[in-house]
This record gives C-alpha cells, sequence and structure tokens, in this order.
C-alpha cells in the first residue's frame, strides 16, 4: 500500500490531512509541519520553493509513494517545479475553491480570504482569470496574520484567543457585506487551508447562511483518484497509520493534531536546513 506524504509551513494541513483520513481511513500517512521556517503566506516565493524542494526530498527518503501539498501558498509557488523535478511520484496540490464557488453563488459576488502570497501568486492569477466572464465578481482579502493567530490559539488562553477573533473579524469586515441579496457576498471561499480549522468562528463572522467552501474533501478525491489501485479497495478494517514531523517544537502540532483530529500521536522534530 502506498505512503502519502503531506506537508504544510504549520498545521493548517491538518483540515486536508483530516478529509484524506476520512475518505482513505486506511491508508498511512505522513504529516510535516515546516513550522520551523513558517509562515509561507507571508514570505517570497524563492523561500517558499526552497522549502518545497527540501522537504520533498525528505519524505521520498522516507519512502512516500505520493505528495499531497497541503498549503495554498506552496501549491501556487513550486508544485509545477516539484512535478518537473519528480516526474515518477503523484503530486496533488490545493488551490482556492472559485470555480465550486462560481457554480454556487446566486448574487455572484464571492469572497476570497487567502494568504498574500496565494493571491499575488501567478496560478491564482491564472485561475482567477480563467473564471471571469464579466458576471461574477470576486472580493479578494489578504489575511495577514490570521494563520498565526490560529497556531497561537492553541494554547487556548483568553488573549490569544481574543486576538483570533479580533483578527478574523477585521478581514471578514474589510470583505464587506455578506448577504444573500442581489450586490452582495453570498460565498466566502477560505483559501488557506488554516482557515477551515476555525470554520466555526468564521461562519459566525460571515453569517450563518453564507456558504463558506473549503479545498479538502476534493483534494481527498483527486488523491484517491490518482492512486487508483495503489490505495487498494473495499472499505478498510484498519486506521491507516500516521506519523507526525515537525521542524519546530513538536507541541503545537500534537495540541493541533488532538484536537482537530482526535488523534493523541508523538510528534517527531526533524532538522532539515536548507
Amino acid at each position: 500500500m502506498a505512503v502519502i506524504g503531506v506537508y504544510d509551513s504549520g498545521i493548517g494541513g491538518l483540515s486536508v490531512l483530516r478529509a484524506l483520513r476520512e475518505q482513505l481511513p486506511g491508508q498511512d500517512m505522513i504529516y510535516l509541519a515546516d513550522s520551523g521556517h513558517s509562515p509561507y503566506g507571508e514570505r517570497e516565493s524563492e523561500h517558499v520553493r526552497r522549502r518545497s524542494r527540501r522537504i520533498t526530498a525528505h519524505l521520498r527518503r522516507r519512502g512516500i509513494e505520493a505528495l499531497v501539498v497541503a498549503c495554498n501558498t506552496a501549491t501556487a509557488a513550486a508544485i509545477e517545479e516539484l512535478r518537473q523535478a519528480h516526474p515518477d511520484l503523484p503530486i496533488i496540490g490545493v488551490e482556492p475553491a472559485l470555480k465550486p464557488a462560481v457554480a454556487l453563488s446566486q448574487t455572484r459576488r464571492i469572497g476570497v480570504l487567502a494568504t498574500r502570497g496565494t493571491l499575488q501568486s501567478d496560478k491564482f492569477a491564472r485561475l482567477l482569470q480563467s473564471l471571469q466572464d464579466g458576471q461574477v465578481h470576486f472580493v479578494l482579502q489578504a489575511c495577514d496574520g490570521l494563520a498565526l493567530a490560529i497556531e497561537n490559539s492553541l494554547d487556548g488562553s483568553a488573549h490569544s484567543m481574543a486576538a483570533l477573533r479580533e483578527c478574523a473579524r477585521g478581514h471578514v469586515r474589510a470583505l464587506g457585506a455578506c448577504a444573500r441579496v442581489e450586490g452582495q457576498i453570498d460565498t466566502v471561499v477560505l483559501g488557506c487551508t488554516h482557515y477551515p480549522l476555525v470554520a466555526n468562528l468564521l461562519q459566525e463572522l460571515v453569517g450563518a447562511d453564507i456558504s463558506l467552501l473549503e479545498t479538502g474533501p476534493s483534494v481527498a478525491r483527486q488523491t484517491r483518484h490518482r492512486l487508483g489501485a495503489a490505495i487498494g479497495s473495499g472499505a478498510a478494517t484498519s486506521q491507516g497509520r500516521l506519523w507526525l514531523e515537525c521542524t519546530g517544537t513538536g507541541q503545537q502540532l500534537q495540541q493541533a493534531a488532538a484536537r482537530w483530529l482526535g488523534a493523541n500521536h508523538a510528534v517527531q522534530s526533524i532538522d532539515l536546513p536548507d
């Protein structure tokens, strides 16, 4: 059975890992959080590409047979380079769910919450241009600091939770009016894998009748399709093994996995210098 490698700059990719484990429950997986070199979303593209090359080489040595780039910023900056360098390795990326949002929206006004790195990437620009038909309007909001605020909230302190709420509220407010009426946003795309981890908070801020779209389930379906027979068939009789690795301290990843995956796994701290 193939082992799937999954990586992100931090804990955000756990939202994708959660979907992968739901749809491929018997699958062995390695999750690597590059917390020692994060956040990707507010760094130069070359930094993200360099880290992506380093992580992919490490995961290949660990024996993976497929790679999921569970980070919108890394997908935008590095996935084409990774595919060229590893043509024998199925590599699945993530992208903001703009296409499903166009199909879903009734007001034709769609909000996109994402990192600055994602919104400024050529890959995102091409995706956006492919969907511009003169009838749909995208409102883009670069959510500086939100991914970090989500990670900091793991300590559960009143201060960090208040900081998270304030950061999220500011970015949602910047989107503009959200409602299912003409001229207002009725669909919001969560364009960073961190954001689904606090979907309840974001839903509260945009309003209960606003659709929130994430990418994890579609990435899991695509991964199943790409691997085909390599993942076996039929219902899993046991949960696949999961290894957690981190380039920073492992405590944050361990807390996040316990909260959002219900998984009490040890985290191996590793050193992956550039």
